[in-house]
């Protein structure tokens, strides 16, 4: 935030009591409580990641907060939820949150959001704020909170969780990545499963909205290092923490050297209908398989197959199969790549636990590649198996 921006706000008695724990660390002071409370801050989402980071934003005296939600809150909401409570199950999720916000900390102004945040309606919600937090479950809408904050110039916080697991990071800070940094296209419909199918720990989004409103904190304040360039990754069943470092991307379409992309686009045609949280339900897709004892027998017997690891930039960056030869191929570019590839080749395809690698497969099978095989349980399998030295994620 622009210090120059706005004069400081005084903080009366009864603030500089409620935040005394706060003012005494060296790095806040009355200076930045009072920065804080003349910050804004814009949450789209009051989901599983939207209420730790309102909670916690609002106890800590943010003066100013934006919630965008346009959904009712849901039984099912309540086990990770933890802005809402049972009486708040059919009311309108920003209602939800302004009421509870109140109740921790009544000097707070509310702004409620009761829309679904889309292209014609996303500059105008978002102008104005110090920082958004991100806590959207489909890749339209984090697409179009990135596309947005890189042209009005917004850092914005960055928070997922699926399963066990969950990432944060800091996009769209000056000289910073963005979001398409990392992931510059959607993935396939159907390439990721949603929550209500595979599951999520409570307290995940907890600890991953908690890390959002710290670091939301730390960009008001100006303090610390915050996830600038680096992405969080977070596994709760082992509970460890890793960093993969991030670059800008100095050709990408948003907040590249020359971008092609500078007014909003279509979010849904873009990533091809993907509105239901993190994509509708889904089995993985039947396939041919190959285990990972059978894979390396092949690798040490001269009928070695051509290997394509489908994951992400950042995931090969944690484990890879790159001395057997894996190219990384990730699955939304598969289809740029099929010229390259010959259909009477073995072909072994794998990704983090297998469900990409199978839907790679199955495009792969529907073109005339019938020689490829998914390899089941993918690197994690592998690393558990037969290469230990090999981080899981």
């Amino acid at each position: 935030m622009n210090e120059n921006e706005r004069e400081p706000v005084a903080l009366t008695p009864e603030e500089t009591l409620r935040y005394h724990r706060q003012i005494i660390l060296p790095q806040v002071g009355p200076q930045g409580q009072d920065r804080m409370k003349s910050a804004s801050i814009l949450l789209v989402g009051a989901g599983g990641l939207g209420s730790p980071a309102a909670l916690y934003l609002a106890a800590a005296g943010v003066g100013r907060l934006g919630v965008v939600d346009g959904d009712v809150v849901e039984l099912s909401n309540l086990q990770r939820q933890v802005l809402h409570d049972t009486p708040s199950v059919g009311r309108s999720k920003t209602e939800s949150a302004h009421r509870r916000i109140a109740r921790i900390n009544p000097d707070v102004q509310v702004e409620e959001y009761p829309v679904r945040l889309n292209s014609d309606n996303a500059l105008g919600i978002l102008e104005g704020w110090d920082v958004v937090v991100d806590g959207s479950d489909n890749f339209p809408t984090r697409y179009l909170v990135n596309d947005a904050c890189v042209l009005l110039g917004i850092p914005f916080v960055y928070g997922a969780v699926f399963r066990f697991e969950g990432q944060a990071s800091v996009f769209a800070s000056p000289g910073g990545p963005c979001y398409r940094c990392l992931f510059r296209d959607p993935p396939p419909p159907d390439a990721v499963p949603s929550c209500a199918e595979a599951g999520v720990l409570g307290v995940l989004p907890g600890l991953v909205g908690t890390i959002q409103a710290t670091e939301a904190i730390k960009l008001v304040l100006g303090i610390g290092d915050p996830l600038v360039g680096r992405l969080l990754l977070v596994d709760t069943l082992p509970m460890e923490f890793r960093e993969v470092e991030l670059r800008r991307d100095p050709g990408c379409v948003v907040c590249g050297d020359f971008p092609s992309i500078t007014s909003l686009i279509d979010y849904e045609e873009f990533c091809g209908g993907a509105t239901a949280p993190l994509a509708a339900p889904l089995e993985r897709p039947q396939v041919a398989e190959i285990d990972v004892e059978e894979l390396r027998a092949r690798l040490g017997s001269g009928r070695a197959p051509v290997i394509l690891d489908v994951r992400e930039n950042h995931e090969w960056s944690i484990s890879n199969l790159g001395p057997y030869g894996a190219r990384l191929v990730p699955l939304g570019r598969l289809q740029e790549v099929l010229s390259e590839l010959d259909p009477e080749e073995d072909l072994v395809i794998y990704c983090r636990t297998g469900h990409r690698s199978a839907i790679a497969v199955k495009q792969l099978a529907s073109v005339g590649f019938d020689r490829a095989l998914n390899l089941r349980g993918g690197i994690n399998e592998w690393a558990r198996k037969i290469d230990p030295s090999l981080p899981t994620y």
